[in-house]
C-alpha cells in the first residue's frame, strides 16, 4: 500500500519538477497519463477496463482503453493497474460552518474524503460564506450555498433563516437572496413534529414564483406525502429529504413522472443497524471513531423509519426521478455512508454512482465536471477496489485529484 502511494506521490512531484525546470517539450509539460485502471465514467455506461486517462492543465484530454488513447511523448506515466478511477463525489445538501477558517477546513476535509463539491442549504448568513465562495481555497471542495433559507417562525431553533408569515415577506426574502446571487433558495415545509406552524401553500407558492422570476430554483425540506404533492403542483425544483411519514402513493408517483426535472436529495436517516466504522481509523481521531462505532447499534424504531424512506427512494428512482447524493449536517465522510444506504434501499451501485457524480454536477450546474470525459475537469477519485462490486469500496481511497492536482491527504487528514 505504501509503495503504491509513493508511486503516485513521486509522479505528482515529477510533473511539478518538469514544469519548474522546463524539462520536456511545451506540449508535454504538466501532462500526466494514468494507466491500467478500471474507469467508471459516471454516466451509467459500462466501465472501461484497463484504461488510460490523460490529464493536462487540470483537464482530461483523453480517456479510453489502453492503446487507443494517444499519450503525448514525455508525459508523466502513473501506473494505477488494479485500481478503479471514478469522478469525485458531489454532496448536494450539507450545512457547513459559517466562519472562514472553519469553513475552509470543512471544504478541505471533504476533499480528503473524495468530495469535489458541496452545497450548503439555507443556514449561511451574508459575509464570510460568500467571501469563501468568491475566493475558493486550493485543495478543497467547491462551495455552493443557498444563503439564508425561508421558513415559518421557529422559536428556539436557528434564527439564520428568514421567518416569514406573509406572501410579501416571502417574496422580499427571495429578492434579497437573489441580490446576493445565491445558488439556490431553500425552504422548510415541516411542522417539526407538531411544534411549529407549517409553511402553507400560498407562501411556498409565492417563494417558488418569485425565485423562478429571478432564474433561481427552490429546494424544499419536507416530511409528509401531502406536502410533497402540494409542492410538486406548485412547481418545486428539488426535495431536500424524501417522503418520511408514509409510503409514496400512485398520485405522487404520477406527479413525479409528469415533472421529470424535479430532483430528489434523499438524505437517508440513520439506518438503525450495527455497522462497522473501522474504515475511519487513521482518518479521524481514535476517540471520535470509538464514539461513532459505539452509536452504531440495532435500533428497531430507527430502522423502521429508515425503511419508509428506503421504499420511497426506490419507488421514486424507478419512476425516473433524478436522484443526487446529499447528507445534511456537517460530516465530511457521510456521503460514503449515504451511498451505501441508497444501495441498501434498492438502487444499484451504478445508479448510486451516477447520482453521486453526473447527477450532482448537473444539479449544481457544473458543466465542467461529474464524468470522466475529454474536456472535463480532472476531479478524480482513485480507489483500491471496485465500487460496482461493493459500494463500500468508495471508502478505499488511494488518491484524490481536484482540477488535476493531487490532494495532499497526509497533510489534510481531519485527525491531524
Amino acid at each position: 500500500m505504501r509503495a503504491r502511494r509513493l508511486t503516485l506521490a513521486v509522479a505528482v512531484m515529477a510533473v511539478a519538477v518538469a514544469a519548474a525546470t522546463g524539462r520536456g517539450s511545451a506540449q508535454t509539460a504538466g501532462v500526466t497519463a494514468f494507466d491500467g485502471a478500471r474507469v467508471i465514467v459516471g454516466d451509467g455506461s459500462a466501465p472501461i477496463e484497463n484504461a488510460t486517462v490523460v490529464v493536462a492543465n487540470g483537464r482530461i484530454t483523453g480517456v479510453g482503453p489502453a492503446g487507443k488513447v494517444q499519450v503525448p511523448a514525455g508525459a508523466t506515466r502513473v501506473n494505477v493497474a488494479g485500481k478503479t478511477i471514478m469522478p469525485a463525489i458531489i454532496d448536494t445538501h450539507v450545512h457547513l460552518s459559517t466562519t472562514r477558517d472553519a469553513l475552509i477546513k470543512d471544504l478541505r476535509d471533504r476533499a480528503y474524503f473524495g468530495i469535489s463539491a458541496a452545497m450548503s442549504l439555507g443556514l449561511d448568513p451574508a459575509g464570510e460564506p460568500f467571501a469563501v465562495r468568491a475566493a475558493p481555497p486550493a485543495g478543497a471542495a467547491r462551495y455552493f450555498l443557498a444563503g439564508r433559507g425561508i421558513t415559518m417562525p421557529e422559536q428556539g431553533r436557528t434564527d439564520v433563516p428568514y421567518w416569514v408569515t406573509t406572501d410579501a415577506q416571502a417574496r422580499k426574502a427571495v429578492q434579497e437572496q437573489a441580490a446576493l446571487k445565491v445558488d439556490f433558495i431553500k425552504i422548510w415545509v415541516d411542522d417539526r413534529d407538531g411544534k411549529y406552524q407549517k409553511m402553507p401553500p400560498p407562501i411556498y407558492t409565492a417563494v417558488i414564483d418569485e425565485a423562478h422570476k429571478a432564474k433561481l430554483r427552490v429546494a424544499a425540506h419536507i416530511y409528509n406525502l401531502s406536502d410533497a404533492k402540494g409542492l410538486l403542483t406548485a412547481g418545486i425544483d428539488a426535495f431536500a429529504h424524501g417522503i418520511r411519514d408514509v409510503d409514496a402513493d400512485d398520485e405522487v408517483i404520477g406527479l413525479i413522472k409528469a415533472r421529470r426535472n424535479v430532483v430528489l436529495i434523499p438524505n437517508m436517516p440513520d439506518r438503525g443497524v450495527v455497522a462497522d466504522y473501522a474504515w475511519l481509523k487513521g482518518s479521524l481521531a481514535d476517540g471520535e471513531v470509538a464514539k461513532i462505532q459505539a452509536a452504531a447499534t440495532d435500533r428497531p424504531q430507527a430502522h423502521a423509519a429508515w425503511q419508509i424512506q428506503a421504499r420511497n427512494l426506490k419507488k421514486m428512482s424507478d419512476a425516473g426521478m433524478t436522484i443526487t447524493v446529499g447528507t445534511d449536517g456537517n460530516t465530511a465522510w457521510a456521503p460514503h455512508v449515504e451511498m451505501a444506504d441508497m444501495v441498501a434501499s434498492g438502487m444499484t451501485p451504478m445508479q448510486v454512482l451516477v447520482a453521486a457524480t453526473k447527477n450532482g454536477a448537473e444539479f449544481l450546474r457544473m458543466t465542467d465536471t461529474g464524468t470522466i470525459a475529454a474536456g472535463k475537469t480532472a476531479d478524480l477519485l482513485v480507489l483500491d477496489a471496485n465500487p460496482l462490486d461493493d459500494i463500500a469500496n468508495t471508502r478505499r481511497i488511494s488518491a484524490v485529484y481536484l482540477k488535476g492536482a493531487a490532494v495532499d491527504r497526509a497533510a489534510t487528514r481531519p485527525s491531524r
